[in-house]
């Protein structure tokens, strides 16, 4: 996207902590979601080429929620992250009921590890983003029945973000 004078100011709003999704802020902004993201404090960003691990740590984890966020639809799954294998050009989900689907995951250039507070409330998130910038999907750490944050997920979340924070990508 093209730049715009305003996006300077992109790192002093995104230090504020501000309401919205981060797809509403790239669009205020003009820019890709990419962008809005390496704007965060302490976001850990890594190759895409961690898709496989990232991905089967997760599914040690228990219930999560997995969000695809279109202009058209934020969709949302709660549950087990199924495992998955490559066939016919993409990483196929192999679930026999809730949750299934295929992932170009070869399209993944980078993984995103974000802490932020949206609607005043605490999140934290993995967002797969392809070539252009944009959001894949996400995977959210799951909410215990105080709608909290699960503290051994978070726990799990931390430590695989810092594992591959030394390959971070800025």
């Amino acid at each position: 996207m093209t730049k715009h004078p305003e996006n300077n100011n992109l790192q002093l709003h995104m230090r504020s902590n501000p309401e919205g999704t981060l797809e509403q802020i790239a669009q205020q902004y003009q820019v890709t979601l990419a962008e809005v993201i390496k704007a965060i404090p302490d976001v850990v960003i890594i190759a895409g080429s961690h898709f496989d691990a990232v991905w089967q740590d997760v599914q040690s984890w228990g219930e999560i929620t997995f969000l695809v966020h279109t202009a058209d639809i934020i969709a949302e799954f709660s549950g087990l992250l199924p495992a998955g294998k490559y066939g016919a050009g993409y990483f196929n989900l192999q679930h026999q009921q809730g949750f299934s689907g295929h992932i170009r995951a070869e399209n993944c250039a980078q993984i995103a590890f974000v802490e932020r507070s949206f609607m005043q409330m605490a999140t934290a998130s993995i967002i797969f983003l392809n070539q252009h910038g944009d959001a894949m999907f996400k995977i959210f750490v799951g909410r215990d029945e105080q709608r909290q944050l699960k503290a051994e997920q978070l726990t799990k979340f931390r430590s695989l973000a810092q594992r591959f924070a030394t390959t971070q990508e800025q």
